[in-house]
């Protein structure tokens, strides 16, 4: 009990929110949690967390929970998930062109979609949302909250740029050659692995010398440029090992030939076992697909089940996604139980799902943990977090309840 106040008078910070009369008012929520895991590798226990307009007031020691305070087993920061696909399907992608670095998914993004809603009961309380991977550089993802404050508004974070392509069959899929004259609107390359690694090269060649001779410029150059000097983040979905392959060597080219250094994450890195000292010379992180039961995943790509400890042994930074599912068997927080079952320990899970991409995403001062001044982004737990026997019980999203505890939510 001693080593347990000490810990707390050490890490925590904030006011004495128990003298503070404004905190009496409807938007204030006080939480009592058995045991506060707080992202950073430091677990507070029998706290008490005070939210108020939206933000973690304090965290302060309690035995016992306050008279009126949600109580839990556990409690963690919100879930981020930088691969959810959520989209508007091919209307989300603009296809007249392979490379398309300028479109935003702004443009067709969905704020009353229901995906969301079910994503964030589940505990995902912020996502990256990417335009479908049809194209080989699909343009600007967007970084929203989970949960739409008012009825027309769905809560923006500032955070890093990031543009979204992908290498590998995905981009090629309906485009043929045309021999002769063409007959529809997919008579275009790509139509290989090799014209999508081509397309990537020729795209950034392009923009390059576009900088030095006005005459070449294009919808996206300016984007791409920023891209290769560093300002906007590049992901890339590559599921096989030569895709992840292509990637890497797409960034080190780039660098070799002095246009720049990209920042780099490869999405859906379903072979990243195979080659994982590509990722660790370049600095590149990883974000995980669910793993499959047959293994496989897309482009027939060998999952192991223990690449999430494998590639953070080597000090590759991991993050986990649902990939889309909806469903409680595949949801985030089963994807960062399936990774402990690999042998992921809970803190590097849980950083995995937390810290990690807001890292990426450069809104850590936000979200991503659970201290003083941060978002009230929150996941209750039954138990400890991701375990089998243990279930979200509620979820607050800018310190509004989605998922109530008291099974009082809509």
């Amino acid at each position: 009990m001693i080593h347990t106040l000490m810990v707390l008078s050490g890490l925590l910070v904030g006011p004495a929110v128990t003298s503070d009369p404004s905190l009496d008012s409807v938007d204030s929520i006080t939480i009592h949690a058995e045991r506060v895991y707080t992202s950073t590798g430091d677990v507070l226990k029998n706290a008490v967390i005070e939210v108020f307009n939206g933000k973690i007031q304090a965290i302060r020691p309690g035995r016992s929970a306050p008279k009126g305070a949600l109580t839990a087993a556990s409690v963690t920061a919100g879930m981020i998930d930088l691969n959810p696909r959520v989209n508007t399907g091919m209307t989300s992608v603009e296809q007249s062109n392979e490379v398309q670095p300028h479109m935003s998914l702004e443009h067709s993004f969905d704020p009353f979609d229901r995906r969301l809603d079910s994503i964030a009961r589940s505990g995902v309380t912020t996502v990256l949302l990417s335009p479908l991977d049809r194209n080989v550089i699909g343009g600007h993802a967007i970084v929203r909250k989970t949960h739409q404050a008012t009825e027309s508004e769905m809560p923006a974070l500032e955070a890093r740029p990031v543009i979204r392509g992908a290498i590998g069959t995905e981009p090629s899929q309906s485009n043929h050659p045309a021999f002769g004259r063409p007959d529809d609107f997919y008579s275009r390359r790509p139509t290989t692995r090799m014209g999508v690694e081509w397309e990537w090269r020729k795209a950034f060649f392009d923009a390059a010398i576009a900088s030095r001779v006005p005459a070449r410029e294009f919808p996206g150059a300016a984007d791409l440029r920023a891209v290769l000097a560093g300002e906007k983040l590049l992901m890339i979905q590559a599921w096989a090992t030569q895709d992840i392959r292509t990637a890497v060597y797409l960034k080190e080219e780039m660098a070799r030939e002095g246009f720049g250094d990209i920042q780099l994450v490869v999405a859906s890195a379903a072979e990243a076992w195979r080659e994982p000292a590509l990722l660790v010379r370049t600095g590149t992180p990883v974000v995980l697909p669910p793993h499959p039961s047959s293994g496989r995943t897309s482009d027939s790509a060998l999952f192991a089940w223990d690449t999430a400890k494998r590639l953070t042994d080597l000090g590759v930074v991991v993050c986990l996604s649902a990939h889309g599912s909806t469903s409680n068997a595949s949801n985030l927080s089963r994807q960062a139980g399936s990774a402990m079952r690999g042998g992921l320990g809970l803190n590097e899970a849980l950083a995995s799902v937390t810290i990690h991409p807001a890292r990426i995403l450069g809104i850590d001062d936000r979200v991503g943990s659970v201290a003083s001044g941060m978002d009230a982004d929150l996941v209750l737990w039954s138990g400890t977090p991701f375990e089998s026997t243990s279930r979200v019980v509620g979820v607050m999203v800018s310190g509004e309840l989605v998922l109530d505890p008291r099974g009082t939510d809509e």
